[in-house]
């Protein structure tokens, strides 16, 4: 149809992996190293480290083309091992 156009979108790319990939950076970056010394001061924390993301806000960038990811993304055949026993 004229009015459309398909994109192709990685298995990665759905909302919910996004989620789990900020997650994963708010652990890295204000979590993992901390110390707190209650459930405020840890929420505290996040709610600070969420504040300067938001202030410094990008979208993520794919940094691989389709074809790099298609290529990944297709199952090579495995090799047969073969016994000598």
């Amino acid at each position: 149809h004229k009015r459309f156009t398909f994109h192709f979108t990685p298995t990665s790319a759905s909302w919910m992996n996004q989620i789990e990939t900020w997650f994963g950076i708010l652990t890295r970056q204000a979590i993992r190293r901390g110390s707190f010394g209650s459930v405020k001061e840890l929420v505290a924390m996040i709610d600070a480290f969420t504040h300067q993301c938001n202030e410094e806000a990008s979208p993520f960038v794919w940094v691989k083309t389709a074809d790099e990811i298609l290529a990944k993304a297709v199952r090579k055949p495995r090799a047969t091992i073969e016994s000598g026993h």
